[in-house]
């Protein structure tokens, strides 16, 4: 992404529309959302714990990785205004400290009233699905030069 952020309009979007971001996970990433979540799993946060699990090692919060697609949602598609509305989760494999993960999202249906779209969401590590789901967010629209000389007029 060369842009700090991209801003659409419900009057923008188009079906198959997609965006995505990619996000080397970090161990202080993993710290700082347990210390942020309250979610202190030593299955996150302790090699020696984690080690003895099924995984073998330390992973990600699952939510962590799902917060990947409100930073897609909220800075690139559809953007600053959107609103989260709501959000399915699957998770289909842990994400580890060091995975780079790719986060996608995809416009699958607009609904004028109330300008709601749904996102097709997923996540993937090493072109693997690591989680998937839907979510639907509330997009602005674009105002109309009527509308625009109204407001003027308020003021």
């Amino acid at each position: 992404m060369s842009a700090p952020f991209t801003s659409y309009y419900f009057e923008d979007l188009a079906l198959g529309m997609r965006e995505s971001i990619m996000k080397t996970v970090m161990a202080n990433d993993v710290v700082g959302f347990a210390t942020l979540s309250g979610d202190h799993n030593p299955i996150h946060l302790s090699d020696h714990f984690a080690r003895k699990t099924r995984f073998g090692g330390r992973i990600a919060h699952g939510l962590y990785t799902a917060s990947l697609i409100s930073a897609v949602l909220g800075m690139y598609l559809p953007g600053p205004g959107a609103v989260y509305l709501s959000q399915t989760l699957q998770f289909r494999a842990p994400v580890r400290i060091g995975d780079v993960v790719t986060v996608c999202v995809e416009v699958v249906e607009l609904v004028e009233e109330g300008r709601r779209c749904k996102l097709k969401c997923e996540a993937l590590v090493d072109g693997k699905i690591v989680l998937e789901g839907e979510a639907l967010v509330m997009v602005p629209a674009r105002r109309t030069a009527g509308q625009l000389k109204s407001a003027a007029t308020a003021s």
